[in-house]
């Protein structure tokens, strides 16, 4: 693992260093991209209130089942913009399931 460092090369102990040398610019996606994580936030805010907060993470044989609904709404979308049901985007629903997958499967290999 990398040793922290101020990208300026500042001593860690001198006024105004800031050891994030390495670390990820999260700017480049949460000011980049504020409509979109609004969006797949609205799906997540959705299952939420339809099931429970976060009880996604319990859902046995979670990255398959999360695989084949990023497919079935990326299949919907050619069909019709937003589900349906929920009245939410089938391009967010397809973040969201990806996001999800991606999470257990990280979690899953503690990478």
């Amino acid at each position: 693992m990398q040793k922290p460092s101020d990208p300026k090369g500042t001593d860690q102990h001198a006024p105004g260093a800031k050891l994030d040398a390495g670390k990820e610019p999260m700017r480049l996606i949460l000011h980049a991209m504020p409509r979109a994580l609004l969006e797949v936030g609205k799906v997540g805010a959705y299952g939420a209130a339809k099931y429970r907060d976060n009880g996604w993470l319990k859902v046995p044989d979670a990255v398959p089942r999360y695989t084949d609904a990023m497919f079935r709404h990326a299949l919907r979308e050619g069909i019709e913009a937003r589900d349906e049901e929920s009245g939410l985007l089938h391009a967010a629903q397809v973040a969201w399931n990806a996001l999800a997958r991606l999470e257990l499967m990280l979690q899953s290999s503690n990478a």
